[in-house]
Formats: C-alpha cells, sequence, structure tokens
C-alpha cells in the first residue's frame, strides 16, 4: 500500500520547485532558461527509465517533467525510414530520438530523479540496454490504440527484472479500457500498477511521478533519504 504521508510530503515539500514549475499555464515557459544546479540539500539521486515504443510520447514527458532544459537526441525522419517506422495515427510526427532524452527533477529539497528516455525502435535497442544500466525502476507509456507494439519493452524490462508501472498515455482518440482488460491484454503481474496521464500536461505528468516514486517506496525498492 502507498504511504500517504510520503506522498503528501514529495507533493508539498518544496513549495518553491512546485512554484516555479506550474505557476504558468504555457509549458514553455516554464522550462528554465539558465543552468539549474542541483540544491545543497539533495542527499540521493536515482535513475528513472522512461520507456515505451516508437511514438508513444516519451520525448513530451521528460520534457514535461524536467526542471532543466531537457537533452534531446531527435533527428528528422527521412524516407529511409519509410516501411520501417510505422506511423499510422501520427501523421504530425517528423522527429525521432536517435540515442536519449535526459531530464532531471528535484522530486523534494533530498532526492533528486535523473529522467533517462529511451529511444523507441528496434535498431536503437543497444543504446537501450546501456541506458537501462543502473535503473532503479521504469515508466512504461503505453498507446491504448496499439497496445501490441508495448509487447517487446514489458518483456526487456522483465527479462532485466526492472521494476515498471505502465502508464496509458492520452490521445485525443485512445480508447477506454478498464484496468483489468488492460492488465489482461498486457499480460502483467498484479503488482504491476497501471496509471494514467497525459505527457503534454505537466501537473499530470508530476502526479503520476509522484504515484511512481511512491510505488517504488512502498515496495521497498526506493529507500528515502532522511
Amino acid at each position: 500500500m502507498v504511504s500517504a504521508n510520503f506522498a503528501e510530503a514529495a507533493r508539498f515539500a518544496d513549495a518553491d520547485f512546485a512554484e516555479a514549475n506550474f505557476a504558468t499555464a504555457d509549458p514553455a515557459a516554464a522550462v528554465p532558461t539558465r543552468p539549474e544546479y542541483l540544491p545543497s540539500t539533495v542527499q540521493g539521486a536515482v535513475k528513472i527509465l522512461i520507456t515505451g515504443p516508437f511514438g508513444v510520447g516519451k520525448t513530451t514527458l521528460v520534457g514535461s517533467l524536467s526542471e532543466i532544459a531537457p537533452l534531446r537526441t531527435e533527428e528528422t525522419m527521412t524516407a529511409a525510414g519509410a516501411g520501417v517506422d510505422d506511423l499510422t495515427g501520427r501523421p504530425d510526427k517528423t522527429t525521432t530520438t536517435v540515442a536519449l532524452d535526459f531530464g532531471r527533477i528535484t522530486l523534494n529539497p533530498r532526492l533528486a530523479l535523473y529522467l533517462f528516455g529511451t529511444p523507441g525502435q528496434q535498431r536503437f535497442w543497444p543504446l537501450w540496454d546501456d541506458l537501462s544500466r543502473g535503473a532503479l525502476g521504469a515508466i512504461a507509456l503505453v498507446d491504448a490504440r496499439r497496445i501490441e507494439e508495448s509487447f517487446d519493452v514489458l518483456g526487456r524490462l522483465e527479462e532485466q527484472r526492472i521494476p515498471f508501472a505502465i502508464a496509458v498515455n492520452s490521445f485525443p482518440d485512445s480508447p477506454s479500457y478498464p484496468e483489468e482488460e488492460l492488465r489482461v491484454a498486457l499480460d502483467l503481474l498484479p503488482e504491476v500498477p497501471i496509471l494514467r496521464c497525459d505527457a503534454r500536461d505537466r501537473r499530470a505528468a508530476y502526479d503520476l511521478l509522484i504515484d511512481f516514486v511512491s510505488h517504488l517506496h512502498s515496495t521497498s525498492v526506493l529507500e528515502l533519504p532522511q
């Protein structure tokens, strides 16, 4: 069971952080324009993967969460990817991550999370293996319109024994499935949380991260600094 005390502390421990990141209605305006250094109060940092199949919203989620300008390695998609990268339902997608996305968020005055977004295509999986090394856990984004595309990523997380939670990303034409149907379709163990989010929304992204960290804490994967 998730610790309510921890969740409340994580949400409200740093009022300055909350104000800086969520006071503006324009997500782009909330991205820092200068280097932001870790507070001296930070006692620990952990690595979290943001993973999922191609075009599921990983880059968007890292950008929504990061308190620093995120590092992105996006390249313009070319004709060489035709027939390889399925753009069905994603007609406006013109770039793809070829290495990683990186961001950082100071969750509370004592704990920082380093966010590593993985590339989605199988041809970049050698990089995926390197990025996953040392990760404490993973948020696996799922597109409910294309559930089957998530199988390979979830299989790799299970093979590497990385604790993970499912985050069903919201798209305008996404069907709404009950949690149990999603659990069966994804062949998930009972202890794997199924969460929902809109990766474009900073508040929703932050709530997702809090729920995930609370899950890691409740299962003793993450020991919080005192």
